[in-house]
């Protein structure tokens, strides 16, 4: 029996953000914190790792609302969501 796509997803957003996407771009907490000194930069403000994390969750979101069907944003959204909560509990 396949499993269910709500698990699907969740495996796959798993695999992504433990996988080859971390030998690729490095660790995701020390590239959430280097964008967030990025950001605070051009913002003017301080801007928190782990809201990096929800700013690119939310990109992702205004992807869904575009076109809901694109199972790679609800997959990348998953991701993000599970390293702000890591990058929040450090």
């Amino acid at each position: 029996m396949t499993d269910p796509i709500r698990t699907q997803v969740l495996n796959e957003a798993g695999a992504i953000i433990t996988g080859d996407r971390q030998a690729d771009y490095g660790d995701a907490a020390d590239s959430c914190a280097l964008i967030a000194r990025l950001w605070s930069a051009i913002l003017g403000h301080e801007i928190l790792p782990h809201e990096v994390a929800l700013c690119l969750t939310q990109l992702k979101i205004a992807r869904i609302a575009h076109n809901p069907t694109i199972r790679d944003s609800w997959v990348d959204g998953i991701g993000y969501l599970a390293l702000g909560a890591e990058i929040a509990d450090a």
